[in-house]
């Protein structure tokens, strides 16, 4: 039992040391590049009045020199279309599309984000949700000022904001641990996801690209097939500038936070098969680490030496956490990351039969 745990606990290091600890080393873009491109934002939005209303004004008051905001209003039973038809009026940068029928064979956002892209003007995109606040005016800009010849897909942070009690803590410590294996993985020309709450690409790896009618079925992680299909060594970056993170609210119920995260994992089996290989060992022995740990404890009699090895890998970890959460902003979440780690046993359990589900879920 203590070499079975033994291997794992050099897996989860070994994962530290190799991967994670990239985020911690790397210095993010200070200064902006002269040579910005205009963008097309484009937000998917159904009955999303509420949040329209809040955050919209800020992503059509910053500080960019040329761009337009595009909004798909999906099939929205509310007052959308007529408070998205007076702000048109009102800011000349907004453009508006109404959709008034679903599509026969694209689920889910990928019929509202195929008609946002194709009404863009410029080659540049950059992707958010209605329910989305940028943290300052200069977001466009940290985003934008990224691309270049070479980079032509922009990976972003999408943190959500902080509140009082511990699901808020764990949905913002897994949504920045979820950021931290994926803006690694890019620094390790490993690059496999993106969040389309803060992501912008090059036009023209969406059509070169379009995974839409390989996967019509599901009703998520467009954003996640499309980064993972164009990806490669070269061609991405990541900006984690304080002043470009997108900010949303987060679940306040168990049962709507399990609904949003099963959607979510049922996309990862359809990834290339190296970051099903990488992400599912990290996974596994996540998962391993702390079952075993509980076994040795309770029926081995090297259980000190268990504990030892226990302490090591969590030391490790929180070396290279205390570094990634104060970049991201999430350092009030160090003290109590072990517990929340810790969580991570029931989250395995509780979404492993969905990384395996077909059913169809709405996406929104």
């Amino acid at each position: 039992m203590l070499i079975a745990f033994s291997i794992v606990v050099a897996i989860q290091i070994l994962y530290f040391l190799i991967f994670f600890h990239r985020l911690a080393d790397h210095k993010p873009e200070q200064e902006a590049s002269q040579n910005l491109p205009p963008i097309s934002i484009v937000i998917c939005a159904h009955d999303e009045l509420g949040s329209l209303k809040k955050n919209l004004p800020a992503i059509l008051e910053q500080q960019y020199p040329l761009y337009e905001v595009i909004v798909v209003n999906d099939n929205s039973d509310d007052d959308s279309e007529m408070m998205l038809t007076r702000m048109e009026s009102e800011f000349p940068n907004l453009v508006v599309r109404h959709i008034s029928n679903q599509s026969k064979t694209l689920r889910g956002k990928k019929y509202p984000l195929t008609i946002g892209i194709r009404a863009a003007k410029y080659d540049h995109l950059l992707l958010t949700d209605a329910d989305c606040a940028p943290s300052s005016d200069h977001w466009i800009r940290d985003m934008a000022t990224l691309f270049s010849n070479e980079k032509e897909i922009i990976l972003g942070y999408a943190p959500y904001r902080k509140r009082n009690g511990f699901l808020n803590k764990f949905i913002r410590y897994e949504a920045f641990f979820t950021a931290l294996q994926y803006f690694s993985y890019s620094l390790a020309k490993l690059s496999y996801m993106g969040v389309g709450r803060n992501l912008a690409y090059k036009k023209q790896i969406f059509f070169d690209h379009n995974i839409y009618p390989k996967y019509p079925q599901l009703m998520s992680g467009d954003d996640d097939l499309l980064i993972n299909a164009a990806a490669d060594k070269k061609n991405t970056a990541i900006q984690i500038n304080t002043s470009s993170f997108m900010y949303s609210e987060a679940k306040l119920s168990w049962d709507e936070y399990w609904h949003q995260k099963r959607r979510h994992v049922s996309t990862g089996k359809y990834y290339k098969l190296k970051h099903r290989f990488f992400l599912g060992l990290f996974s596994l022995s996540h998962l391993l680490f702390y079952v075993l740990f509980i076994i040795t404890l309770i029926y081995s009699a090297l259980w000190l030496e268990g504990l030892f090895l226990f302490a090591i890998r969590l030391i490790i970890q929180g070396i290279v956490m205390r570094t990634t959460m104060k970049k991201l902003v999430e350092d009030d979440l160090f003290f109590y990351y072990p517990m929340l780690d810790f969580f991570f046993l029931i989250y395995y359990l509780k979404l492993l039969p969905d990384t395996f589900q077909t059913k169809n879920n709405t996406w929104k």
